[in-house]
């Protein structure tokens, strides 16, 4: 058998598995089920935009992987999660920090300016990994114009950090920052990052109103917004 064949059959395998075919809404009540300490609405939103980023020309985003990013919760607080979506089974409940510039303990302002050391908003596919300045890393390109679209060339991508301690965190109020990468514990970063790199969709959220009216990801004509 092929490589090309196999990888084809292993493709249509997943997509028959517990989550297909189940609509946004369902899947995040699924997924809400197995974190309760997740938002429902935003796993909603969360769900809605991976099924639209599937629907996009030439999308590389792999449907059995998510994370999903809530950055309205502080830093103090445990705000990344990570899923197997096919076995709709929690992977990682982490701490992530956000951007120096994008707020102190909570996360208030973003960017897709090259320079402004704050974070993005909206959903990336989670690609290559490599070891730089900060160890190993994972490259995320942003699928949204105007607010995530420039990721890749600003360097914002997932990697492991000292200063996401959260015992450090409750004495000194907040999580140390990036300089716009979600940073992760070095303890956990390798693992969390092999479980997302090669496709993932990662959604990061925020109560902002421009990117909620103006997201592609969550026009009501694609993934389907929640009500």
């Amino acid at each position: 058998m092929s490589l090309r064949l196999l990888t084809t059959l292993l493709i249509g395998l997943a997509l028959t598995g517990p989550a297909a075919g189940q609509s946004p809404a369902l899947l995040a009540e699924a997924l809400a089920r197995a974190a309760p300490a997740a938002d429902r609405k935003v796993l909603q939103l969360a769900t809605a935009a991976l099924q639209c980023a599937q629907r996009q020309p030439n999308s590389a985003v792999d449907p059995t992987r998510l994370a999903v990013i809530d950055y309205s919760r502080p830093s103090t607080e445990q705000r990344l999660w990570v899923f197997d979506v096919t076995q709709q089974k929690l992977l990682y409940q982490e701490w992530v920090a956000h951007g120096r510039n994008s707020g102190s303990n909570r996360t208030e302002r973003f960017s897709n300016r090259d320079g402004s050391f704050m974070s993005s908003l909206g959903g990336f596919t989670a690609r290559e990994t490599y070891m730089g300045g900060n160890g190993y890393s994972l490259r995320l390109d942003g699928l949204e114009p105007g607010f995530n679209d420039n990721a890749r060339d600003r360097a914002i991508v997932m990697h492991g950090a000292p200063y996401v301690n959260p015992s450090v965190a409750q004495l000194q109020g907040r999580l140390g920052r990036s300089l716009g990468c979600p940073a992760v514990r070095l303890t956990v970063a390798k693992p969390l990052i092999n479980s997302l790199r090669g496709g993932a969709f990662v959604f990061a959220y925020y109560p902002d109103k421009e990117w909620l009216e103006h997201s592609r990801l969550l026009a009501p004509d694609c993934g389907g917004r929640p009500g």
